[in-house]
């Protein structure tokens, strides 16, 4: 494969595993991104002059190009589509890969339901039986895809970050460095590189004052600090990671996500992620800074049933 080759991204899979999510996001990494286009006509597609092709003194570098299609898109064959696509993989010009998304059939069902669309193959059935159905046509594509991403567990946000992960090119990008607080009786992020669990720290929930408050409030912020462990626990947990983060960015990673929980994720870990986060921009890097689960609900079932 030559080092100028275009890639050409295809990207499949069961309608409402994410399809349209990662095409907008490599949309925004500065590949060409076209939903559910006809694959019969992709040769032409790929083929057609660049727009950005009319100076006459250098060629320009070909522009990565992301493909989505489905079982919705027009004249959809799985079997034709595999013989076209390897057709096309042999093209010495041509860089191209598959992309997979898949997701369990309950959590597709909980999505359908939660924005009460129809599914295109379960007109006058449950949606159960077209997902089902489709999973059993789109099987072919998904045992031949060079990636599968199941996406069951993902957010919208951290199905974003699967996707800037991969496809964000390393060469002269500076590491991305996300900080985030969680609550674990909310689930584990998971796409988190590094987990600190703040459940040791006492927990400003059981004080009537501050539990309406969040770790951004400087009457939390004290309380967490008056703990005997947190001083101690801190520098170590700072210092790991100013340890690790340069040794990271040295092998090529390209992102990092830090992530701090407590039971609700309101108090402890926000605080945490907090000061870490002014700890690293102190230290020269750029971190994101995100809260997932700042907005739940206090609920004294939550936090375990009785203050420590």
């Amino acid at each position: 494969m030559s080092e100028s080759a275009q890639p050409v991204l295809l990207v499949t899979g069961l309608l409402g595993a994410g399809k349209t999510t990662v095409l907008r996001v490599l949309e925004d990494l500065g590949w060409g991104a076209i939903d559910n286009f006809p694959i019969r006509l992709l040769e032409r597609l790929i083929d057609a002059p660049s727009r950005s092709a009319s100076s006459p003194l250098a060629e320009p570098p070909a522009e990565p190009l992301a493909i989505g299609f489905d079982a919705r898109t027009r004249s959809f064959n799985p079997h034709d589509i595999i013989a076209r696509v390897k057709k096309l993989g042999q093209r010495p010009d041509l860089a191209v890969t598959t992309l997979f998304l898949d997701c369990s059939g309950r959590e597709l069902e909980r999505r359908y339901n939660e924005t009460r669309r129809r599914h295109p193959l379960a007109v006058d059935m449950p949606v159960g039986s077209g997902i089902s159905a489709e999973r059993e046509l789109l099987e072919p594509l998904r045992r031949w895809a060079d990636s599968v991403i199941d996406t069951t567990a993902y957010s919208v946000n951290e199905l974003q970050q699967v996707i800037r992960e991969r496809f964000t090119p390393l060469s002269g990008q500076p590491m991305t460095v996300t900080v985030s607080s969680f609550g674990f009786s909310h689930g584990m992020p998971p796409v988190a590189d590094i987990v600190f669990d703040m459940r040791f720290l006492n927990n400003p929930h059981w004080i009537d004052t501050l539990r309406p408050l969040t770790g951004r409030d400087t009457a939390v912020g004290e309380y967490v600090m008056q703990d005997p462990a947190y001083a101690e626990a801190y520098e170590r947990i700072r210092d790991l990671i100013l340890f690790l983060l340069p040794r990271y960015a040295a092998q090529g990673k390209a992102y990092v996500h830090l992530a701090f929980g407590c039971t609700g994720g309101r108090h402890r870990s926000v605080f945490v992620a907090e000061q870490i986060t002014a700890t690293l921009r102190k230290s020269g890097f750029s971190p994101t800074l995100l809260h997932r689960n700042l907005g739940a609900q206090a609920v004294d079932l939550l936090e375990g049933g009785a203050a420590p």
